[in-house]
């Protein structure tokens, strides 16, 4: 049954077990008609398909078994009301439907609808069939399916992506968990979601981003509150305006004191720039001071590209307590490599008690140490880095990256931030997962640029959670600032970090705009 989440709290995630017990609360418990909701959400859906395509073409409306196909039949006939030229392919036979669903085919029925079964279907007509379709609309999968697809569902989810026309999924793309956003097998490419009854978590994170196209969110507005009592969030949604308020305002008479000192540790022999990259973003980032610990080959070239950042030249461990002792947040990882420089630079951040982000070849180096806990450090790793340090397989990390960023933050203590296309972060607090990807980030030094951020925001606010999530979303905010003006194909590291400033200058305005609201 369709998912939809609540005004009381808009942006919380839930698992596709929890959305269940939702609909069962809804219709055992409050007395909510079956078919009625059922009809509420088809509604939206076809809302969404006639604003996004108001004079389309030949629709074609891939129906399953079950309620998510019984929404695609009342979307057909709603169509057919509205004039559209539509038709519908049962991949499941219709004398199998029952209950709802059933009541839906036939609704459809009676309203004209022409319903092709799959089983009365060569391969010239199915093939007939597709060509005809100006718009696809997916209701074959809905949440309660998990695995790869099963014939005859693959081949129809194949037929429709090749067709390459606009698609409209009904409430999850098929083929997407909806609880996790995996793809163990084919999925449908989405042009526009529409959701209902409670966001999933799948929807925002793994290869929802990739494959759901625009989420719609539509509220049924059955007058009840279907989260009552009901199991708790899986996550809850960030972007930038609602992370954007935990950056305190600066004061007029504010000085470089109040703002964090971060301390960058990277850079061996061959990676300067990463310490680089990661020091001028964490100035740009509204760090009071930063301080650079690098190799000494790299100091000349640091201070020329950025003379606001104190740069040391570093050879051994030892050489490094006094800066550390300066400093309000470490920023560790960043082009350390894993020979004896970066082993000694990392055992000092590690033996020290200030708040440190850890990135890149520090969890490299951690993954073969006996785990250090602390509620003072952030760990920034990719899938591969996941990986490494839980001792299992990328495509396990992805899989489920939410129990992933969770088994990390139980072994590590602190925050985990686990980078990829919603972005998960998980901490004592919970998990929230960053709304939004963007495919230019996809290159080398993207991670050196967040840990920069994560540094001198986690400097500025004290609670490491707030300061990791805004991190992840200024990041993100800043990556699609640039891409605006240079694309995707040849946005840099460097491009993000000229952004940054940009974004921050946004969230004071609308700091300030909402204070003279008030």
């Amino acid at each position: 049954m369709p998912s939809h989440a609540m005004r009381s709290l808009p942006e919380a995630l839930y698992s596709a077990d929890a959305v269940r017990h939702m609909d069962r609360y809804l219709i055992d418990d409050c007395g909510v008609d079956g078919f009625e909701l059922m009809q509420a959400a088809a509604r939206a859906a076809f809302r969404q398909l006639v604003r996004r395509w108001p004079e389309a073409g030949p629709v074609l409306v891939l129906c399953g078994a079950g309620n998510n196909g019984g929404d695609g039949y009342l979307v057909a006939a709603h169509a057919r009301r509205h004039g559209l030229t539509v038709e519908c392919l049962a991949a499941t036979p219709t004398d199998r439907l029952s209950g709802d669903a059933r009541k839906a085919w036939q609704q459809a029925v009676a309203d004209g609808v022409p319903v092709r079964p799959l089983t009365t279907l060569d391969t010239a007509a199915l093939t007939e069939t597709f060509s005809r379709a100006a718009v696809i609309v997916d209701a074959l999968l809905g949440t309660g399916t998990t695995g790869a697809p099963r014939p005859p569902f693959d081949d129809l989810i194949q037929r429709c992506n090749a067709r390459q026309v606009p698609v409209l999924a009904v409430d999850v793309p098929s083929g997407l968990d909806a609880s996790t956003g995996a793809t163990p097998g084919d999925v449908i490419r989405a042009t526009v979601t529409v959701t209902f009854i409670a966001r999933k978590a799948g929807l925002y994170t793994g290869q929802g981003p990739a494959v759901c196209g625009d989420i719609e969110f539509a509220d049924l507005d059955t007058g009840h509150d279907p989260q009552t009592g009901g199991p708790a969030p899986l996550a809850h949604l960030l972007h930038l305006g609602r992370a954007g308020a935990w950056l305190p305002p600066r004061p007029a008479n504010a000085h470089k004191g109040r703002f964090g000192h971060v301390l960058v540790v990277a850079g061996d022999r061959g990676m300067g720039g990463a310490g680089l990259m990661a020091a001028e973003a964490a100035v740009r980032s509204g760090a009071g001071l930063v301080s650079l610990a690098t190799r000494p080959e790299h100091v000349s070239g640091a201070l020329a590209r950025c003379p606001s950042v104190m740069v040391h030249g570093i050879i051994h461990g030892s050489e490094l307590a006094p800066l550390l002792n300066k400093a309000s947040v470490v920023v560790c990882g960043p082009g350390i490599g894993q020979l004896a420089w970066g082993q000694q630079m990392l055992q000092q951040v590690l033996a020290s008690d200030k708040p440190r982000v850890l990135d890149a070849d520090a969890l490299n180096l951690m993954a073969n140490l006996v785990a250090v806990v602390s509620e003072q450090q952030v760990l920034t790793p990719h899938p591969g880095e996941a990986a490494r340090l839980l001792n299992l397989t990328v495509a396990e990390v992805e899989a489920d990256r939410v129990a992933a960023a969770r088994k990390l933050q139980s072994l590590y203590g602190g925050v985990v931030l686990l980078k990829g296309a919603g972005t998960v972060v998980a901490s004592s607090q919970g998990v929230a997962i960053v709304a939004g990807s963007n495919p230019g980030m996809a290159t080398g030094g993207m991670g050196d640029v967040l840990s920069g951020v994560a540094g001198a925001l986690c400097g500025q606010i004290p609670d490491l959670h707030q300061a990791t999530v805004l991190a992840a979303c200024a990041h993100l905010a800043a990556a699609d600032h640039a891409s605006r003006h240079r694309g995707y194909m040849g946005l840099a590291p460097t491009d993000v970090i000229e952004a940054l400033p940009e974004v921050f200058r946004r969230l004071e305005t609308d700091r300030a705009s909402a204070g003279e609201r008030t």
